[in-house]
This record gives C-alpha cells, sequence and structure tokens, in this order.
C-alpha cells in the first residue's frame, strides 16, 4: 500500500513538472538560434538606430572635438614634461602617452643625463596658451599639431645638488610644438605623442 502511495506522489509530480515546462515554453517560446527578427517592441526603436554614428563621431574633428581634445593636450603636455623631473630618471605616467618614437628620444635623453649624474628639478606653473595650428588625416590616423606657451621653474642639479644650469626661483616661459595622434577607425579614444618640432 505504501508502495502505491509513492508511486502515485512520482506520477503527481511528474505531471505538475511537465506542467510547469509547457507553460514556461508557451510564455518564453522556443529559440533554436537567431531568427533574425526583432521583438515587436523594439523594432521601432532599432529603426533609429545609426550603427555608423559611433564611427562617425570619433572621426568628426569639429569645434567641439578640437576643444575637448585641447583640454586633454594640456593635460598630456603638463604630465609629459612633469614626468621628466622624476628623480629616479624613469617615465612613469607619460608612458601611455608617447608614441614608440617619442618615447625612446625621451628614454636616452633621460640615460644620458643619467650618466653624467644630473636630476631635474621642474616645476609646472601652467599653460598659458594651447592652439591647434593644424590637423590633418593621415589614412585612418587624425594628427594635430599644437602650439604651447607654458610657464615652467626648472634647474639641473649635479649628484652633489649644485644648480649646473637653470634657476630654482625664476619663472621661465617655454614654447613647443607637438604632433598628436590617433587612429579614428579605433575603439581607443587615446592621443599619443609622435612628435616634436623645432
Amino acid at each position: 500500500m505504501n508502495y502505491s502511495f509513492e508511486y502515485i506522489d512520482i506520477i503527481l509530480l511528474a505531471m505538475i513538472a511537465g506542467f510547469i515546462f509547457l507553460r514556461l515554453r508557451g510564455i518564453l517560446g522556443k529559440r533554436t538560434g537567431f531568427e533574425g527578427k526583432a521583438a515587436p517592441q523594439f523594432e521601432e526603436i532599432l529603426k533609429n538606430i545609426d550603427p555608423e554614428i559611433k564611427t562617425k563621431k570619433r572621426e568628426k574633428f569639429d569645434d567641439e572635438a578640437q576643444k575637448e581634445f585641447l583640454n586633454g593636450a594640456k593635460i598630456a603636455y603638463e604630465t609629459i614634461i612633469t614626468d621628466f623631473s622624476d628623480n629616479d630618471n624613469k617615465l612613469v605616467k607619460s608612458k601611455p602617452l608617447l608614441s614608440k618614437k617619442i618615447e625612446n628620444q625621451f628614454n636616452d635623453a633621460l640615460k644620458e643625463r643619467n650618466e653624467r649624474g644630473h636630476f631635474a628639478e621642474i616645476t609646472f606653473i601652467g599653460v598659458n596658451s594651447a592652439n591647434i595650428k593644424e590637423h590633418k588625416k593621415n589614412n585612418s590616423f587624425l594628427e594635430v599639431t599644437v602650439e604651447f606657451v607654458g610657464e615652467v621653474i626648472t634647474c639641473i642639479r649635479d649628484k652633489n645638488k649644485k644648480i649646473i644650469s637653470g634657476s630654482p626661483d625664476k619663472i621661465k616661459k617655454i614654447y613647443d610644438t607637438w604632433v598628436f595622434s590617433r587612429d579614428t577607425k579605433s575603439n581607443n579614444p587615446n592621443w599619443l605623442l609622435i612628435d616634436i618640432l623645432t
């Protein structure tokens, strides 16, 4: 008698499970792969989405994009200049901002300074102006030339901390022309310093 009750329980549980499965299938539907048709409530939204918008926005270099670029260029300018004064004569913060060519040039200068036993002290005062001199497309790369006018306090000391050039108290105005580049087809929004013009 007990066995019959167990069989009835099993049958009831199987029926309940089957009912739940059929209900879920009726609500959720059965997918065998991509059917190529969006649900009706999303069709209207999808019609208004242009997959090219993001690409076009990255490729455009209008007034708004130039303003945003210059804000970032000023930060990069300060970061790179102050990084050049690190006591360990190594680029740390600015490395992701530099092309391989510029990184090698900076490392050579730091190595030469280190061999002489010299250290640079640079206090960045600020950027007086940053103006886009020109911008051009080179294949998929956008290259932007920027003229900077900045102010720094700088001096070079030897291993005995004796000043050999510059002054720790005098503000110096500096003029630089830097070229930045970014791949407009890349999802990476970062610009790299690719050249320093004399």
